[in-house]
């Protein structure tokens, strides 16, 4: 029988449990009532008071009070996650915005400065760029986050935030966190540094160990895994999780669902297997890209040629670790010529979003708002290829018959 000590992650011996025994049995249990050695589904808007509950406080997350204050398989979730990533404590919120704004509107007031990497995922993009400057006062600089010194440029008084996104959406630059977190701690030991790690996950990269402060994961996406519930995560200190809770979960109302936090947990069991094939397929495709006369440009870590290559390296959790299966790339054709390769796909889906188990891909054309801050190889239109689980050669294979049909 599994112990409760493997259950809370702790070791039978001197030996620190793997990541993958962590992912298996972090956040589960046997149910007292059953027996069953699966925590179950706990659907229950509300719960039992004692018998006088006027000392009661209605804003606690500690107990079991009202589903928007917490409920059991959030913390079961948060249980795992917060191990998983190396921190203290882990709010789960109902998706990767969610926990983005989560964040932003947590630590940051009127009159506060944050800084944020040129290239994000668009609602963050939009959050940082318009909506907290324009209904709150807050003011923000839009920084190229891929060289270090750009950020220490544009630190000020009031820098109460360096945000980010590492691999960025969707064009997978990368930041050295651990350079641009000694400048921002340097700068004002109070600054916050937090990373979108979504992209990397906790399996490839640990950005607290690199010392940031606060790690944001979108859920939805590699931690689950299977493409079929929303969450996000904001890994951090107790202290900073608690302020989280009361102004995000319990007021602004951002609390997951029972069944989309149970149904990341059992996702989140196979992440390191899942992970080191994305990893894996995404180096070989990338490569084969590379090599082909009609693609025009590859953008991946993973690869010698991308410029922040050795960054990547550097910031690897384990020996096992990867870079990711999410590569950007473009081909020597026009707009109609990207399209018409996508329509002669057969295993790739055309979609958005990533860390599915079936592989994705979006077009993104000449006209995004974001596209002035792109590196010039982008300007043209180009592909986010999210890489699945597939067979790696079925994949190699779609690709090449898909160029060949569409006559590129």
């Amino acid at each position: 029988m599994t112990s409760d000590l493997t259950h809370q992650g702790l070791s039978f011996d001197d030996t620190p449990l793997g990541f993958n025994t962590l992912s298996i049995h972090l956040g589960n249990g046997v149910d007292a009532e059953t027996g069953a050695i699966r925590r179950p589904i706990t659907l229950a808007n509300a719960y039992a008071l004692p018998y006088d509950p006027s000392d009661i406080n209605w804003s606690s997350s500690d107990v079991n009070l009202y589903t928007r204050n917490g409920h059991p398989n959030q913390r079961y979730l948060e249980a795992k996650l917060a191990r998983l990533e190396g921190a203290e404590d882990a709010v789960v919120l109902a998706s990767g915005v969610a926990a983005l704004a989560a964040t932003f509107t947590t630590f940051l007031n009127r009159g506060d400065h944050a800084i944020f990497s040129d290239t994000t995922y668009i609602a963050a993009y939009r959050l940082l760029n318009q909506i907290l400057p324009e209904k709150y006062g807050i003011e923000t600089s839009i920084v190229d986050t891929f060289d270090p010194a750009n950020v220490a440029a544009a630190l000020k008084p009031n820098t109460k935030l360096v945000h980010i996104e590492t691999p960025a959406n969707p064009t997978l630059k990368v930041s050295d966190i651990a350079a641009i977190a000694r400048l921002a701690h340097d700068h004002n030991a109070d600054t916050l540094v937090s990373v979108d790690n979504t992209f990397n996950t906790p399996f490839n990269v640990r950005p607290l160990d690199l010392g940031a402060d606060i790690v944001i994961e979108s859920l939805t996406k590699y931690i689950n895994g299977h493409g079929d519930a929303l969450g996000g995560a904001i890994a951090t200190t107790k202290a900073r999780t608690n302020e989280i809770r009361f102004t995000a979960q319990v007021n602004y109302g951002g609390i997951i669902s029972p069944f989309n936090a149970w149904l990341i947990n059992r996702g989140s069991v196979t992440l390191p297997l899942r992970m080191r094939q994305h990893n894996a397929s995404a180096l070989a495709i990338a490569r084969h890209l590379e090599s082909l006369p009609q693609v025009r440009f590859v953008s991946y870590p993973g690869l010698e040629t991308h410029p922040h290559h050795d960054v990547a390296v550097s910031q690897l959790a384990r020996k096992d670790s990867g870079f990711g299966g999410v590569l950007a790339f473009g081909l020597n054709a026009d707009h109609d010529g990207h399209n018409r390769f996508v329509s002669k796909l057969n295993v790739i889906t055309s979609a958005v979003s990533l860390g599915h188990d079936e592989s994705l891909i979006v077009f993104l054309g000449e006209d995004d708002e974001r596209q002035y801050l792109y590196p010039e190889a982008f300007h043209r239109g180009f592909f986010r290829l999210a890489v699945g689980l597939e067979d790696t050669d079925d994949l190699i294979r779609d690709i090449d018959h898909a160029l060949a049909e569409a006559g590129i």
